[in-house]
Formats: structure tokens, sequence, C-alpha cells
């Protein structure tokens, strides 16, 4: 819930009313949330890897869902 409601975007299934589009300039990372023994949780923040592992899959750019 809390790196959900810290996201100020909407990606996939992570939807947001009050801030409908995404957002890679400032989101294109990876949410990290951590709970300590009396519950508070702390966020943190990886980058994304826009590479792959092979020469044998080539990278997907990201881009907006559209149904």
């Amino acid at each position: 819930m809390h790196s959900a409601y810290n996201r100020k975007e909407s990606r996939g299934a992570h939807a947001r009313e009050d801030y409908p589009d995404r957002d890679d300039q400032n989101w294109m990372k990876h949410t990290l949330c951590h709970i300590d023994d009396k519950g508070k949780t702390t966020i943190d923040y990886r980058p994304v890897i826009m590479q792959t592992l092979t020469d044998e899959a080539k990278v997907v750019p990201p881009k907006k869902r559209v149904y």
C-alpha cells in the first residue's frame, strides 16, 4: 500500500485516478519496500536494467499498454 501510494503514476495494473498516465522519466525503476519488526516501512528504489543477458533475446523497449 505504501509503495503504491508513493508511486505518482499509472503503469500496467498499477492505476491511479489522480495520476492517470505513466511517467517513464521519473518512475522507470523498481520499488523496494522493507518492513521492520515494528511494522514501519522504508521505501527504496533500484534501476531497471534495459539490456538482456544474452544476444539471443532482444531488448523490448517500454511502451504504454492499451486495451
